[in-house]
């Protein structure tokens, strides 16, 4: 690292966070869209089922991720930053685009949930090497000192990106019909992504290779084998299981908990219209996202460790009241019903597969100015209802559109959560990124990174909906809140762990 002047690293910030910023969206418009794919890929029999396969399909992304980081960190660390995290970028996108292309359940039967996850899979792959190339390429280019800032913009771009699958997926709702919407386009942010994909790899295609490594290349220091290296050296070994158990497991349940399980929570659980859920939630993520850059700053002043450990901290103690708050806040039990304009339509409709539906609408409005829609489909043969496991196959979807208290409410309850995930994020990169030599960088970091965030983080979605579910099934009165005790006891873990084994001032710095 030399302490040149920060001339020329905006290209390199732009470049890189672009490209980045662009694969997060990509690896997220699937989850963000979980509600609705789940009923075009899956079975729709059991739609709980359908769900939970979609979020297990989502996280499967994730569990590959580590695999990609070994791949494409060894592929980083023998032949350069630049060229490994191009190609990441369009296996990505291809992937992506393929995704939006696939016929439905309906259509091809059993092939669509397994194409579906053979895509997920080489984007969880595409991402494994995408991230650990973009913290590195940056943090190379940095002057002394200065890690922290400047690896936080990267950590900006997969907040970036989930707000950018968010506004997409509203543009697209409001300028179709909810039928057009459901019929075809929930595609288009698949789609749209080949678009920016294109322009990142001609940006990228222009930018010169880390000069750290570029220096360590001609001098013949790069590594011949940075697996071996990293993971067969015990010294090494070492540092990869501090930072994995001390670090990016309790910030990879932190992020996830604050961003998608928040999302997930208030389309499921507290049933809010999903327009309404993405709008709330893209506010919340501008105003949060400037804290990334500033608890980046900040871990260049103070060090990296009890910023991350802070995070940690503030979660374990407030999760679970701020989720109680948001479930409360929202609650149509706690609202006054005005009866006389409450209304019940009951009528039969005909599905594609030419058998009868009874169909049941109630529709409530109270005093606060929320809305609330229940719509109850028996499904029935020959006219009568048809049996399930002893009882009548109905399916119930509910939808709540909030006042715009309840609104700023839930946009303030899930700021806070975002805060925390800023804390446990923005210093990461710089973190990873000082633990390890330049030669085995790429491979070193990427691991931890990848195992913490996409398996410990990734599953989270799916086994946090599953508690809850099961919760819910077993009549437990506070059901909502049960999902919560997964990101706890792994961020407790991550805290003990990191307060006890990471040093504040990180003497294990690679220059």
């Amino acid at each position: 690292m030399s302490t040149k002047s920060t001339k020329g690293i905006w290209k390199v910030i732009s470049a890189s966070s672009m490209g980045t910023m662009i694969e997060w969206y990509d690896f997220y418009i699937f989850g963000s869209l979980a509600v609705v794919i789940s009923t075009k890929f899956f079975p729709s029999d059991n739609p709980t089922a359908a769900f939970l396969s979609t979020l297990a399909t989502f996280a499967a992304g994730f569990v590959v991720r580590p695999f990609g980081a070994l791949f494409f960190g060894r592929l980083g660390d023998l032949i350069g930053r630049k060229y490994t995290f191009m190609v990441t970028l369009l296996l990505m996108g291809g992937a992506t685009f393929l995704i939006g292309c696939i016929p439905s359940y309906e259509t091809i039967g059993f092939m669509a949930p397994l194409l579906v996850l053979i895509l997920r899979l080489l984007q969880g792959l595409a991402l494994g090497g995408e991230y650990g190339g973009a913290a590195t390429y940056v943090a190379e280019h940095a002057p002394v000192g200065q890690r922290g800032y400047w690896t936080s913009w990267i950590q900006t771009t997969a907040t970036v990106g989930l707000f950018i699958s968010l506004m997409v997926i509203l543009a697209t709702r409001n300028i179709l019909t909810p039928e057009q919407f459901d019929e075809w386009g929930w595609r288009v942010p698949f789609w749209l992504s080949i678009v920016m994909v294109g322009v990142s790899y001609l940006i990228r295609k222009n930018m010169d290779e880390s000069p750290v490594f570029a220096k360590a290349k001609s001098e013949g220091k790069t590594s011949t084998n940075p697996l071996k290296e990293s993971f067969g050296n015990r010294y090494n070994m070492k540092f990869v299981l501090l930072a994995l158990f001390g670090a990016t497991m309790g910030q990879g349940v932190v992020w996830y908990t604050g961003q998608f399980y928040a999302m997930n929570f208030m389309k499921t659980v507290m049933s809010i219209d999903s327009s309404q859920v993405d709008t709330l939630l893209g506010v919340a993520l501008i105003i949060g996202t400037p804290f990334f850059v500033f608890f980046g700053w900040l871990s260049d002043k103070v060090g990296r460790k009890y910023i991350m450990m802070g995070g940690m901290l503030l979660a374990i103690l407030l999760y679970r009241p701020i989720y109680k708050q948001m479930y409360e806040t929202t609650s149509v039990k706690n609202k006054t019903e005005m009866v006389e304009k409450t209304t019940v339509l009951a009528e039969l409709k005909e599905t594609k597969k030419q058998t009868m539906d009874s169909i049941y609408t109630t529709n409530k409005e109270y005093v606060d100015g929320t809305t609330f829609q229940e719509i109850k489909t028996v499904h029935l043969e020959n006219g009568v209802a048809i049996v399930v496991d002893g009882k009548a196959r109905v399916d119930t979807k509910t939808t709540v559109k909030i006042n715009s208290s309840d609104n700023w409410a839930l946009i303030f309850l899930v700021f806070v959560q975002v805060i925390f995930v800023t804390m446990v994020y923005g210093p990461i990169a710089a973190f990873l990124v000082e633990m390890f030599p330049v030669k085995i960088r790429y491979t070193s970091m990427s691991l931890p990174y990848h195992v913490g965030n996409g398996i410990f983080g990734g599953l989270l979605p799916a086994i946090s909906t599953y508690f809850v579910t099961n919760a819910k099934d077993l009549g437990h009165p506070e059901f909502y809140l049960e999902g919560l005790w997964y990101p706890i006891v792994i961020a407790a873990i991550s805290f003990v762990v990191g307060m006890v084994y990471i040093k504040n001032k990180d003497k294990n710095a690679h220059e």
